[in-house]
């Protein structure tokens, strides 16, 4: 089993069929990796499956998982999984990542539901990633959520996501964005829930934007530019963890490129500052 983290570097971006043309035109690339849902494109074939080789097979690539419902009370599909190692391989796909939720039971919701916060969980959960690692003979990385409700909560989030890290032995996605939209739900500190997840199990880095609902609720949709709040939480987390590769999420109301460039730039010059701001302490 590979154990090493996924080998991405830099600041990346989701890619989009939207833009996919528009991208493939450009001298210099945006940004120094991909990431994609491979659920959009296991099954593609044909002139857009042509678009899809051309960047993975120039350009650094994760894929970020929609399908797996690591949380759910059904049987694990392990015939999906042996489909999205051979997808994985085939394309040299850096690393995948999923969702600490769940998203089906007979049949799909089409939603992020939340993982009941106890131990129960915590154990019921950790044996699933496993497995998981198991087929795909490699680690994967578990995005913490975002989350609107918490039944039968008897442990802290934090608490909660560490203790799957741990048991699982598995990597973490963390998505900046989140901590700061279920700080906001849920009225704990977005910033020591950065500091308090595991910096050795870091994968990546997810940034976003929100949608403002209210003061006290904010609704994670990927649709808007990312905030100066959420910003300093990214820069909060280079500087107690280290610069780790981050990406850019937008998934709807997507503005143009050079929109998206300006954003995946300024991933970079926070990755760039906080850089020299290690070496000028060394």
């Amino acid at each position: 089993m590979n154990t090493a983290s996924f080998s991405i570097t830099g600041a990346g971006l989701g890619l989009r069929r939207s833009f996919m043309d528009e991208l493939r035109a450009l001298d210099q690339q945006p940004a120094d990796f991909f990431e994609v849902a491979p659920e959009n494109w296991m099954e593609i074939g044909g002139a857009l499956g042509k678009k899809f080789s051309h960047f993975t097979q120039r350009y650094p690539m994760i894929c970020h998982g929609l399908s797996l419902s690591i949380g759910g009370p059904a049987p694990l599909d392990e015939h999906f999984l042996i489909r999205l190692k051979k997808f994985l391989n085939k394309h040299n796909i850096r690393g995948y990542s999923e969702h600490l939720s769940y998203c089906s039971d007979d049949g799909h919701l089409y939603d992020l539901m939340p993982i009941p916060f106890t131990e129960e969980a915590v154990d019921y959960t950790a044996k699933r990633i496993k497995r998981v690692q198991e087929i795909l003979e490699q680690k994967i990385a578990m995005e913490n959520v975002s989350y609107y409700a918490a039944p039968g909560q008897e442990m802290t989030e934090i608490d909660f996501l560490n203790g799957v890290l741990k048991q699982a032995d598995c990597n973490l996605l963390l998505d900046v964005n989140n901590a700061y939209v279920n700080g906001i739900n849920h009225g704990y500190d977005a910033e020591d829930f950065i500091k308090s997840v595991p910096s050795e199990r870091i994968s990546y880095i997810h940034i976003a934007g929100h949608y403002d609902e209210a003061d006290d609720l904010k609704i994670d949709t990927h649709g808007a530019d990312v905030i100066d709040p959420v910003w300093q939480l990214l820069e909060t987390s280079y500087r107690h963890h280290g610069v780790k590769p981050t990406l850019l999420e937008r998934d709807f109301n997507i503005p143009s490129l050079d929109t998206l460039s300006s954003e995946v730039e300024q991933i970079r010059h926070y990755q760039s500052a906080q850089g020299l701001a290690n070496v000028a302490t060394a």
